[in-house]
């Protein structure tokens, strides 16, 4: 099922399909690096059918492949979660494969992505967590217009916490 598409990307729903993809991503220790610890197949496998019974559960939020228009590639993930489990406040992620990285997809999953959480969600802010090193992920959030508004810890990690209001969307749309 298909969530959005941007100029260059399609994301979608994961199927079990999908899980030689997942598991390149969520077995890939540079891509991982600042997310959550790299994970076995098996393990993969469970987590990619979990997530996939979410979304039914938690409408138009979940962990979503993010599809190359061009050749069909699957490029990494993109993401609506909530924070804590609380689920009227949600934050949005994106990881690629590192043979995507420097291209410009992060930008153009999270410019879209904010316009999909706004047009589908209540809430009037969209949260972004980083960890503190990974300083590519936070140039594209300040490049989007996110404003960090705090830290939080998690499992013995600092992160920062990035913020965007719907109010400062183009066309506020």
């Amino acid at each position: 099922m298909l969530i959005f598409e941007t100029q260059r990307l399609l994301v979608r729903r994961y199927t079990s399909e999908d899980a030689d993809n997942f598991f390149r991503f969520s077995g890939n220790a540079e891509v991982m690096r600042y997310i959550r610890p790299v994970i076995p197949r098996q393990e993969s496998d469970t987590f990619l059918e979990a997530n996939i019974k979410l979304y039914d559960a938690y409408p138009n939020t979940g962990r979503w492949a993010a599809i190359d228009k061009a050749d069909g590639r699957y490029i990494g993930s993109f993401s609506i979660l909530t924070m804590d489990g609380n689920e009227k406040k949600l934050h949005i992620g994106y990881a690629l494969l590192p043979e995507y990285w420097g291209k410009g997809f992060a930008s153009e999953l999270l410019k879209t992505g904010m316009r999909y959480f706004f047009t589908h969600h209540q809430p009037d802010i969209l949260y972004a967590i980083t960890e503190i090193p990974n300083t590519a992920s936070q140039n594209v959030l300040i490049k989007a217009g996110f404003k960090q508004t705090g830290t939080l810890n998690e499992e013995g990690k600092t992160a920062l916490v990035y913020s965007f209001n719907r109010e400062a969307l183009p066309n506020n749309g």
